[in-house]
């Protein structure tokens, strides 16, 4: 997984950005704050320097071109926890952690991928708004002045940020005997992802936690966590084999990414834009058939069920339209009935944490983790 020689982007991160190849080993007794926090800033740095390499590179092509690459190195760089590229910091860590070369690299990859989705999703979904800014097929409008032609240019910038992302991760120094796994379980998250996407589109919300298995689940949870596992190659007594904490995050990473999209579901829809970064009310002017309006309309002829219909899906309804039907999902038990899920699904990933075949400090930062998926409020 070496670079080309041809590549002209292929430059050697810690020589471009003056800081480590590698995201640095978990210093001992560290919180998943703590990781985040260290990670975050790493990636931050290095997927600048990534960007900024690129288009360097394409910027002879002219501005039409070049203005879907910003869109979506902005996007890419605008905010954004990098709690997947945590999760893969988690998985290496659960591998038994120490020194990697790749690891910065496959982080950057994973951020890259979410990036990509972000882009395809706010334009499947009519989202104009993500991370406090423009969505990237809303700024392209402004440039475009043309609805089709930001479209396209989204969904090139969208697939330019997905060869960027696998690019970058069959650059990261991995034996060749670990690459083709690794290659693999990322491709995969892709490939849920995909289908969950689908699923969600066309779906009326009778089958939500298959999607959200899929969708988030997969490659927000489990996805990130095995690649991180796999990228360290952990030589482990059989008590904690790689097959054994594959099975054993598996059973973990489920249920926590069904409950992480729940509590995004309610930041969506209860928080102030400040905080979610999207308009409020956004999913249910989209039409989303979340478990909180499903809920909703399980219980026919409320005042929730009567208003949610002159909301949902209707892109022009006002904010007082939105906040009184807010007021109804609360009323009618639908937003208890969500909370009520995440506390059952929370208790099982407990369960599953305790019986665990990991090592204290990976037991710590897996606890940490459940409680930022879980607790967080933005």
């Amino acid at each position: 997984m070496c670079p080309s020689a041809h590549d002209p982007s292929a430059v050697d991160s810690s020589a471009r950005s003056g800081v480590p190849h590698a995201v640095a080993p978990s210093p001992d007794g560290e919180s998943f704050v703590g990781l985040l926090d260290r990670v975050r800033q790493a990636v931050d740095r290095e997927l600048l320097q990534i960007w900024d390499a690129e288009l360097g590179v394409h910027a002879r092509h002219g501005v039409p071109v070049q203005r879907p690459l910003d869109a979506a190195r902005d996007l890419s760089l605008r905010g954004g926890k990098r709690l997947r590229a945590a999760l893969v910091a988690v998985g290496h860590e659960l591998g038994g952690g120490g020194a990697s070369s790749g690891l910065l690299e496959v982080c950057c990859a994973v951020e890259l991928l979410q990036a990509y989705f972000l882009i395809h999703d706010d334009w499947m979904d009519g989202d104009r708004t993500r991370r406090g800014g423009p969505a990237v097929h809303a700024a392209l409008e402004e440039h475009f002045a043309s609805a089709h032609l930001a479209a396209a240019g989204a969904v090139l910038a969208g697939d330019f940020t997905l060869a960027l992302a696998t690019r970058v991760l069959a650059r990261a120094p991995v034996s060749e005997r670990r690459a083709p796994r690794l290659m693999a379980r990322f491709a995969q998250m892709q490939l849920d992802a995909v289908l969950g996407q689908q699923l969600d589109v066309l779906g009326d919300g009778s089958n939500l936690e298959e999607v959200y298995r899929l969708k988030t689940a997969s490659y927000t949870v489990l996805g990130p966590l095995l690649v991180g596992l796999e990228l360290a190659g952990p030589t482990l007594p059989e008590a904690r084999s790689p097959e054994a904490q594959a099975q054993a995050l598996e059973a973990l990473a489920v249920p926590l990414g069904v409950a992480f999209q729940l509590r995004d579901d309610l930041i969506g829809a209860y928080a102030p834009p400040s905080v979610s970064g999207k308009p409020l009310g956004g999913d249910l002017r989209a039409g989303k058939h979340t478990l909180l309006v499903s809920a909703a309309l399980a219980c026919p002829g409320t005042r929730a069920e009567r208003l949610l219909r002159g909301v949902l899906g209707n892109a022009r309804a006002s904010e007082q339209d939105v906040s009184l039907v807010l007021e109804a999902l609360e009323e009618c038990g639908a937003r208890a009935e969500v909370e009520a899920r995440i506390v059952a699904l929370e208790r099982e990933v407990r369960g599953t944490l305790e019986r665990g075949p990991w090592a204290p400090q990976a037991r710590r930062l897996l606890d940490g983790l459940v409680d930022a998926l879980i607790h967080r409020q933005s």
